[in-house]
């Protein structure tokens, strides 16, 4: 299952990739925010990221207009790696090298197609399990 977050200023790209997971048959949960009313993205960012912490999701995507603020509120709660993409080499890279959990991506960066085509290769790429790859997701982990 994949924890889902955004503020006002990611919630239609939300609703698209809500839509896009429906297609592919990949079960998510929507932590928020429900419409477009201005809010804060720090506790629809902490919700998701718990629910990956915790486990009740195996990852997890965050989305604001930049994907700064959210990804900085994501990466506060421990045991979660969330990395900001705004390419789908870079969502790639993030899965191989750092086992990231999480993605945020900004609606104001990225299209619609781009969005979509990041989050396909987000999900689909596993870890690589080189053990330089874990020695260095673990130097992570123990801070």
């Amino acid at each position: 299952m994949i924890a889902l977050g955004s503020d006002h200023g990611g919630y239609d790209l939300k609703v698209a990739i809500m839509k896009h997971l429906d297609e592919r048959g990949i079960e998510y949960k929507d932590f928020g925010c429900f419409n477009k009313s201005s809010c804060d993205y720090p506790a629809f960012a902490h919700a998701a990221a718990k629910a990956v912490a915790s486990g009740e999701c195996e990852k997890g995507i965050v989305i604001c207009t930049t994907g700064i603020g959210i990804s900085i509120s994501a990466n506060k709660v421990k045991g979660v790696r969330c990395a900001l993409c705004s390419d789908s080499l870079t969502a790639e890279m993030t899965r191989l090298h750092n086992d990231a959990n999480m993605l945020a991506m900004g609606a104001g960066i990225v299209g619609l197609n781009l969005a979509i085509k990041i989050t396909d290769t987000f999900l689909d790429t596993p870890f690589s399990n080189e053990e330089r790859h874990l020695r260095r997701v673990k130097q992570i982990e123990e801070v």
